[in-house]
């Protein structure tokens, strides 16, 4: 037996935006999820989520979106020591879906291209469980991945360490495990990425999709 599942849809401009448009006039939201544990398509929920603009290969610090989230279920001790995100924290917190739809519409309001991360795939999934927890399909959520972006300007980097990156490229380092200071860390890291970019000859909205296509993801 089959069950209609509603789309919930993120509000991305990819759709509307020609190949040929140069890289700095496209806005991103960069973010970061803070979680439980994990096994976030299984047990694990969001207990954060932080996020800030890049326009214009200029990060946007005085327009940050941050909450915390109420996962209706006790922290552990470890989460707590490494993101410092307690149960008195997020007890009066919203609950998953009314934080993620309040972060979709900043998104919306920014006119976001996509969204970037780093190690995006985690993040995209602990999103897209708390919609499947429910019944509700997410649609339009596409990413890049800073990950992705190294691999093509610097293939013989092999780590996934957020700081140990940000040292290699010589970027802006923020409080770590925490949603608004990684997604800063990430957003700084992005920016000399994409000026890396630009210097390789690679100028446009179709070229950054071209050169990260291999991960590049749209969540169905």
């Amino acid at each position: 037996m089959f069950f209609l599942r509603k789309n919930v849809t993120c509000s991305l401009t990819y759709e509307n935006i020609p190949l040929s448009t140069p890289l700095e006039d496209l806005s991103f939201i960069v973010f970061d999820t803070e979680t439980t544990g994990f096994h976030v398509s299984a047990t694990d929920r969001i207990i954060e989520i932080g996020a800030v603009p890049v326009k214009g290969f200029q990060v946007q610090e005085k327009d940050l979106f941050q909450t915390y989230v109420n996962p209706k279920r006790q922290i552990s001790r470890e989460i707590k020591e490494l993101t410092s995100i307690s149960d008195e924290l997020v007890k009066d917190a919203p609950q998953a879906l009314e934080a993620i739809l309040s972060f979709f519409d900043y998104v919306e309001s920014r006119e976001a291209v996509c969204l970037v991360g780093h190690y995006v795939g985690f993040d995209a999934l602990a999103i897209k469980s708390e919609f499947k927890r429910e019944k509700l399909a997410l649609k339009n959520f596409l990413t890049i991945d800073t990950l992705d972006l190294i691999g093509f300007i610097a293939p013989s980097y092999d780590m996934r360490d957020l700081e140990r990156y940000a040292m290699a490229f010589g970027t802006r380092i923020y409080d770590r495990h925490s949603a608004v200071g990684d997604a800063l860390t990430t957003a700084y890291l992005y920016v000399e990425l994409l000026f890396q970019f630009q210097q390789r000859g690679q100028k446009t909205w179709g070229e950054l999709i071209k050169a990260t296509d291999s991960q590049m993801r749209s969540l169905f």
